[in-house]
């Protein structure tokens, strides 16, 4: 089964990630390297990507005659996507146990950032149209 695992920053998290002293920045981007490595070496990676700063985000949708109407991100928001994995488990038990690990990613002075994760089951098929 397919499960995305969703990494949530708060708006703050982004403003003061690339504050953080040097030595924390390279432990926590380390312990992220390693987290992939385990999960590809596991047969259980399938997808994974930090994405940019939400600054550089857009909002589009569809205007007239379906041309891209496009909308900054909305200072309101509180948080962020800030990056994700697709994994492939046997079971949701297992997403949630690589959801905790990598949560507790390290933050300044290698303590765990508890960074929110949000776990969904990737569906394999569109439902069925209702009746």
């Amino acid at each position: 089964m397919k499960y995305i695992l969703m990494m949530h920053c708060p708006k703050t998290g982004y403003d003061s990630f690339g504050a953080w002293p040097k030595k924390d920045m390279e432990a926590h981007i380390a312990f992220m390297h390693s987290l992939n490595k385990d999960l590809r070496e596991a047969g259980e990676l399938a997808a994974a990507e930090g994405l940019a700063d939400p600054k550089q985000a857009v909002i589009v949708r569809a205007g007239k005659d379906g041309a891209p109407v496009t909308d900054g991100v909305f200072p309101e928001s509180k948080e962020f996507l800030a990056g994700y994995w697709i994994v492939d488990v046997e079971n949701e038990k297992r997403a949630h146990e690589i959801a905790a690990r990598a949560s507790s990613a390290p933050g300044p002075d290698g303590k765990p950032f508890v960074i929110p994760i949000e776990v969904r089951q990737v569906m394999a098929n569109c439902p069925e149209p209702l009746e």
